[in-house]
């Protein structure tokens, strides 16, 4: 499920001001560039939420998270959008920062993702064998 989709960008910058972004002539957006942009900032989240948690993080199952996630992806895919015609505006690059500080932070398991339930975890960090026949195998495995 994904966190953001191409309108919320386009309601975020404007959809003149995304045109100029995505496209070199016209008043329209390109849309292929707008989706490269969300896709780009979904994955960029995911790799932080990844450490902790299974991605994409349900959001039918944890609706109460989809505000956060959302409002995190757009910072990085704003900042994304304007990357395609630098400079990017100061404002634009401090929401961002701040969106993947608290991402870090997240994945460093310093702040949970605000749910009422705790989303599907992952042991990213901790990998721990749950099949083979002995100790030896299992000690194999960690040496990989």
């Amino acid at each position: 499920m994904a966190y953001i989709a191409g309108a919320d960008l386009e309601n975020r910058v404007g959809v003149v001001r995304l045109a100029k972004l995505t496209t070199d002539a016209g008043s329209t957006p390109d849309a292929t560039a707008v989706d490269e942009i969300v896709q780009s900032a979904e994955g960029e989240v995911n790799g932080y939420l990844a450490k902790r948690y299974a991605v994409p993080v349900d959001l039918t199952a944890h609706p109460d998270v989809q505000a956060t996630l959302k409002g995190m992806c757009l910072h990085v895919a704003v900042y994304n959008a304007h990357l395609r015609r630098p400079p990017v505006p100061e404002d634009i690059t401090r929401a961002r920062s701040n969106a993947i500080e608290w991402l870090k932070m997240v994945s460093e398991g310093k702040v949970n993702l605000p749910a009422a339930t705790t989303p599907q975890s992952t042991n990213a960090d901790d990998p721990k064998p749950t099949w083979g026949s002995s100790p030896q195998n299992a000690s194999r495995l960690r040496e990989l």
